[in-house]
């Protein structure tokens, strides 16, 4: 693969063989961000478990402390008063059949988080052969099927990410961006390790965090030393 100049000056100034503290290996990724827009930056991690059985499944959701710097259009299937209280917390779409005609008739996908009442999944699961690749089908476990909508969209709203393994055992997170700084993706990047730390299922053996690494949407990526994150 053929990379320009600012990738490989960036990589240039990384150690490929060395493991960084988190906070240096976030100051490097800043540092080396040299697009012309703000850039995304992405924490990889990989677990020692394996994600085809289910009791070794890693799957969850976390509001960062500082969002994502992402403005996330959120749709919500609900009723009644729950389509009301949607609404009134900021939900950019709100519908229920209609919705479902909508992405099947126009492949209509003008949304990041869909939400939805547990009386509707039965009208969703119509969706579910285009909604699941997409990783936009609701969830108990990511808190996006739920009777407290109004909280549901105000935290995607504030950066609630969700993140579940694929099926390398790797999960790959947003946890801000460029312009956020070193402090502030420090402060995220926390809260997500710490979120996955506490999903550690009880059938997972030995090593449980092998790898980890962050990079920005154009850069390198950086390790990170496994040794502090209670792996």
């Amino acid at each position: 693969m053929k990379r320009g100049k600012n990738y490989k000056a960036a990589a240039a100034a990384i150690e490929k063989s060395r493991q960084y503290e988190s906070g240096e290996a976030l100051g490097l990724v800043c540092a080396n961000a040299k697009a012309k827009f703000d850039e995304t930056v992405e924490l990889h991690v990989r677990l020692g478990v394996d994600s085809r059985h289910a009791d070794q499944q890693v799957r969850g959701a976390v509001v960062l402390p500082n969002g994502t710097g992402k403005t996330v259009r959120t749709l919500v299937f609900a009723k009644g008063d729950k389509a009301t209280a949607a609404a009134e917390a900021g939900a950019d779409y709100v519908g229920a059949e209609d919705m479902v005609q909508k992405i099947q008739a126009e492949n209509w996908f003008e949304f990041d988080v869909v939400i939805a009442t547990p009386d509707m999944m039965g009208v969703i699961g119509r969706l579910g052969k285009v909604l699941g690749p997409k990783g936009l089908m609701p969830s108990p476990k990511a808190g996006t099927v739920t009777m407290d909508v109004a909280k549901a969209v105000s935290e995607a709203k504030a950066g609630k990410i969700e993140y579940r393994l694929d099926k390398t055992n790797i999960i790959h997170c947003p946890i801000g961006k460029v312009s956020f700084g070193q402090e502030k993706l420090q402060e995220n990047f926390d809260a997500l390790i710490g979120a996955i730390i506490k999903a550690r299922p009880a059938a997972a053996k030995g090593q449980y965090i092998k790898s980890c690494a962050v990079a920005s949407t154009m850069g390198p990526g950086v390790k990170i030393s496994t040794a502090k994150l209670g792996s």
